[in-house]
């Protein structure tokens, strides 16, 4: 928050401490200490009713986190003059929005649930022994003051970080295809083409349905569920090709285990059919990059991996397709080891080449669905999407062992060899995508203090 913004509010807030007795700061702050769990419990009972808000609530370690970050947010929010550090209330409030904000919680339901918990208060104050009348009135304004500013706040905080995470998401829109279009077009015809004749392969050695390779998990279908499909984004293409995927892997692959009598058609039919829909995911294809030809740059410039100003909106949209479709992801953080030592010893051309080659390396060994990111310096990030723990963890093993095993090559004909530590967190259902990334970044440093050169998972 600007600095003049943060001194309005910082002014505003005395204002109100200033418009109330010592006398009445002390009575709400009581009150809200004896009250606190009830209100959190009442709070998040209200929410849980309202199916919007159960949404974001239901995952057990958001209830259990949340119920203790309530009460002593309850509890801050009511000092007094005597007790509170304005500013840091206020960063609070700031604080609370951005994470709202992060996790797409809309508006409306952090003012329903802010009314749920003026109106509880208030009523909790009516049972206050020898409590009078005025008393109770004065401290039912104090209460409603502060929780609307508090949400004024909050807000304004919430518009801000939305408008940032809006413009980020246009640009990833525009860039997520590649940052040359013509060369991922024909590497994705060429990943269909891949799949199409494994398929006939596999089929005509006489594999079962279920052991036919489905194309929601090729390379293609990974790259277009989780890069294409966003970057097309809105497109009646894009909508056809989803739905031819969805068609030969429910429907027409299952159906060559079937009798004919029981399909419509010959085997002939079923196979003009798969044979019409591959061919359309192709003609689509073609047409959605012709209509996108102009691709905004994000790629970190020595690297050419995603810029880390993407990440924020790929996990989000990662977040939310996990949640929806009940599917696995990991998040893998490398951070190259002693590799100042590098720098000093062979200079920073040296290090640079070394980041390009271990930039390679990843790519090399990603799949089209997965995403990788410069962080900054030596760390890079690995998203792998659709998988399981025990696959996330042998991944990151195979990375680190392919690292440590590769000659890496310098001017003059020098080789070195280097390693890594990799922290590794999978998704657990949490809805922000920040307490991923801390599980993963505590995981790289136990990597790095347990002897470096090793992998260490955030779920072990």
């Amino acid at each position: 928050m600007p600095l003049t913004d943060l001194d309005a509010l910082i002014e505003e807030w005395n204002a109100k401490l200033d418009a109330f007795p010592l006398e009445l700061h002390q009575f709400v702050e009581q009150c809200a200490q004896a009250h606190k769990e009830t209100l959190a419990t009442y709070f998040y009972q209200q929410m849980l009713a309202d199916r919007d808000a159960a949404t974001f609530l239901s995952h057990e370690q958001v209830k259990t986190r949340l119920h203790g970050s309530m009460q002593r947010w309850i509890v801050g929010l009511f000092q007094g003059p005597e007790t509170v550090n304005v500013q840091e209330v206020i960063q609070q409030q700031v604080h609370v929005g951005d994470v709202h904000a992060r996790i797409s919680i809309p508006v409306h339901l952090v003012l329903r649930g802010a009314r749920a918990l003026k109106a509880r208060f208030v009523h909790l104050l009516h049972d206050t022994p020898a409590a009078s009348p005025e008393l109770i009135a004065l401290a039912s304004r104090r209460i409603c003051d502060t929780i609307d500013l508090a949400m004024e706040i909050m807000s304004h905080a919430y518009a801000s970080s939305h408008d940032r995470k809006s413009r980020a998401e246009e640009a990833y829109r525009m860039f997520a295809v590649a940052q040359n279009i013509s060369s991922e077009k024909e590497r994705q015809r060429a990943a269909l083409l891949d799949w199409e004749n494994q398929l006939m392969f596999d089929k005509a050695i006489g594999l079962q349905p279920e052991q036919l390779p489905r194309v929601g998990s090729s390379e293609f279908g990974l790259w277009f569920r989780h890069k294409g499909a966003h970057a097309f984004e809105g497109s009646h293409e894009a909508r056809l090709i989803l739905d031819s995927m969805e068609r030969i892997d429910n429907v027409l692959l299952p159906a060559f285990g079937r009798p004919l009598s029981e399909v419509s058609g010959t085997y002939v039919d079923q196979l003009r059919e798969l044979r019409e829909q591959s061919k359309s995911m192709v003609y689509h294809l073609d047409r959605l990059f012709e209509q996108n030809t102009v691709i905004e740059s994000g790629r970190d410039v020595l690297t050419q991996l995603l810029n880390r100003k993407f990440l924020p909106v790929v996990l989000n949209k990662q977040v939310s397709y996990a949640r929806e479709k009940n599917q696995g992801f990991a998040i893998l953080a490398f951070d190259i080891d002693h590799f100042k030592s590098i720098n000093d010893n062979y200079g920073h051309d040296a290090g640079d080449q070394v980041l390009q080659q271990f930039s390679s390396l990843l790519i090399n060994n990603s799949r089209g669905g997965d995403f990788l990111f410069r962080m900054g310096g030596e760390e890079f990030m690995m998203l792998l999407a659709d998988v399981l723990p025990g696959d996330a963890l042998r991944t990151a093993e195979k990375l680190r062992e392919r690292v440590a095993s590769e000659p890496f090559r310098l001017d003059d004909n020098l080789q070195i060899n280097i390693t890594c530590s990799v922290g590794l967190a999978m998704f657990n259902g949490h809805p922000d995508y920040q307490q991923m990334l801390q599980r993963a970044d505590a995981a790289l440093y136990q990597a790095k203090s347990a002897g470096r050169n090793c992998t260490v998972s955030a779920d072990h």
